[in-house]
């Protein structure tokens, strides 16, 4: 482990994002393993929300795969590991207010929670599963209303 990633691990056990991590893993009956580079793998998450393949709470990954699978991903596993990243450097917790903030601006913007939103740009979206701004599908919403009320244009 570099001394970044140990930094990174002791920064969110101190602000307490990890702990909120293996609670949420605890409570939803996950199987917590180690992972790689400072980072810890619960495997078959079963609750409903969020509806993402893995999500982040400090420096536990929250996997709905078994472990094996998990370890085989490693694009979505740097993607999550780059969220891990974030919540130290926002502090811990304000990471999730912060979060939900940039998700909403993203869905009213693109109409997906991710496309838009600053922490999944920096983590990758691609890795993440989210689509690309300016791809079919993904355009902002303002854009969509303006165009189905714009009246049609015939030639003569």
């Amino acid at each position: 482990m570099t001394s970044g990633q140990r930094l990174r691990q002791i920064a969110n056990l101190l602000n307490g994002s990890t702990l909120l991590g293996l609670l949420l893993a605890a409570c939803a009956r996950t199987t917590v393993s180690s992972g790689p580079r400072g980072l810890l793998i619960a495997s078959r998450y079963r609750w409903r929300l969020p509806f993402a393949a893995a999500f982040t709470v400090g420096n536990v990954i929250l996997f709905r795969a078994g472990p094996d699978s998990a370890r085989a991903n490693p694009a979505l596993l740097g993607h999550e590991e780059r969220h891990s990243t974030q919540y130290a450097w926002c502090l811990g917790w304000p990471f999730l207010p912060l979060y939900f903030i940039a998700a909403g601006w993203s869905l009213w913007r693109t109409g997906n929670p991710g496309s838009a939103n600053y922490f999944e740009r920096q983590a990758g979206l691609e890795a993440g599963g989210y689509p690309r701004p300016g791809i079919p599908g993904s355009a902002p919403q303002t854009h969509r209303r303006i165009r189905a009320a714009a009246p049609k244009r015939y030639e003569a």
